[in-house]
């Protein structure tokens, strides 16, 4: 499969279990940046996110974990080839990550299938699966590893972010930012964008979104992505 081609970068995932997908685009695209200087990306896979961040906000000093030896090379691979190659990079279990310093932003586009079927390919399988990486073990690392007013952006389809709202809740997070993603006005969310800290603020959900009733962008999609698809 050929690679996914950017604006700013581009994006090889033929080796990663997990393939560029609107999710991550739409997180990257949506995340809370805004605050701080050092960034981390849990979970990179094939250095999407990290990538983004950095167009988004070049100054930020950004690493990226991932435990898929196969990701792993990947991303190395393009952040080597990207304008950004100063993104740092580790091979290993974000639960045994260690830091020098603490970090101001987080993002992730966690695995989300709690005790549901697995198929024959084990990378996949540890992308898309709690096993390796629960929702609590990934508030505990978020906590583990920022400052006290550290932001954690995170997108989950809507019945798997209900379950994290609450698990955040009960280890001292807040919803702080939430925005409600619809392919269609004529259809149901399907995936929660979600930013949450250490603070309990208001919090109104908004509502994106991504295609009009015609099939194509809508503003506020093109709005978002426009600085990162290359056709848009």
């Amino acid at each position: 499969m050929s690679g996914f081609v950017f604006k700013q970068f581009k994006v090889e995932h033929e080796q990663c279990a997990m393939k560029v997908s609107t999710d991550g685009i739409l997180l990257g695209a949506w995340a809370k940046l805004t605050h701080g200087q050092r960034a981390l990306d849990i979970g990179t896979g094939t250095g999407l996110l990290a990538l983004m961040c950095k167009q988004r906000a070049v100054h930020l000093a950004i690493t990226a974990v991932e435990i898929d030896g196969s990701a792993y090379q990947q991303a190395r691979q393009n952040i080597a080839q990207s304008p950004w190659p100063d993104i740092a990079l580790y091979h290993q279990r974000i639960q045994e990550f260690e830091a020098d310093s603490p970090f101001d932003v987080v993002i992730s586009n966690p695995p989300y299938f709690n005790n549901s079927l697995k198929g024959d390919d084990a990378g996949r399988n540890t992308a898309r699966h709690t096993d390796d990486l629960s929702f609590t073990q990934l508030i505990t690392a978020f906590k583990r590893l920022t400052n006290t007013n550290a932001l954690f952006n995170v997108i989950l389809p809507c019945e798997e972010a209900k379950l994290f709202i609450a698990d955040a809740l009960l280890q001292g997070l807040y919803l702080q930012h939430h925005c409600l993603v619809q392919t269609k006005k004529t259809k149901p969310a399907t995936r929660s964008l979600m930013c949450f800290g250490y603070q309990e603020v208001d919090c109104t959900p908004q509502h994106l979104i991504i295609h009009n009733q015609d099939g194509q962008y809508s503003d506020d999609f093109v709005n978002l992505c426009k600085d990162f698809y290359l056709k848009m």
